[in-house]
């Protein structure tokens, strides 16, 4: 009968990882209020880029590889802009406790993003995210195409090129 647990178990488990990647296919952005690093209101169904490619990223100051990623994609964003014109939005995690330490990172580290603050986690929880750093790639129509967790050095150059892909009409996977 244990054999029996495990089997269905394993099931289960399965079937939920493969559900949870489809779960976002071409799924639309909920609408979820956040603010501007200034303070004003916005609404994540607003997140827009004119039929171009759109990059979201979740995390927080506190965090290390997401910082890294955000300062490596900084490194080549101005180039990204010009060649594919992909926007990104850096959604932070921050809490009311750490949040009034992003505005100073964003300009330190002289980031160009759209800078997004959702300290109750509403945004991420809509999005199902557990861990952070989490990218999100979205198509032109504004459509999940693909997301990913986690940054190792040379995750962007695997962005960029899903972003060109999405640029040519071609299918991201």
């Amino acid at each position: 009968m244990n054999k029996f647990r495990l089997i269905l178990l394993l099931i289960l488990v399965s079937s939920m990882a493969f559900g949870q990647e489809s779960v976002f296919k071409y799924k639309k952005l909920p609408s979820v209020k956040l603010k501007t690093v200034k303070g004003l209101p916005f609404t994540s169904d607003s997140i827009t880029n004119n039929g171009k490619p759109i990059i979201i990223s979740f995390w927080a100051t506190w965090c290390k590889p997401c910082v890294r990623e955000l300062t490596t994609i900084a490194d080549v964003y101005d180039e990204w802009v010009k060649e594919t014109g992909v926007k990104l939005y850096a959604v932070s995690v921050d809490d009311s406790r750490s949040m009034t330490l992003v505005a100073p990172m964003v300009n330190g580290k002289g980031w160009e993003y759209t800078v997004l603050l959702d300290p109750n986690s509403d945004f991420k929880r809509a999005m199902s995210v557990g861990l952070i750093p989490h990218t999100f790639l979205l198509n032109g129509k504004g459509e999940v195409v693909w997301q990913h967790t986690s940054f190792a050095e040379g995750d962007e150059l695997n962005l960029i090129e899903m972003v060109r892909k999405l640029n040519k009409g071609e299918e991201v996977k």
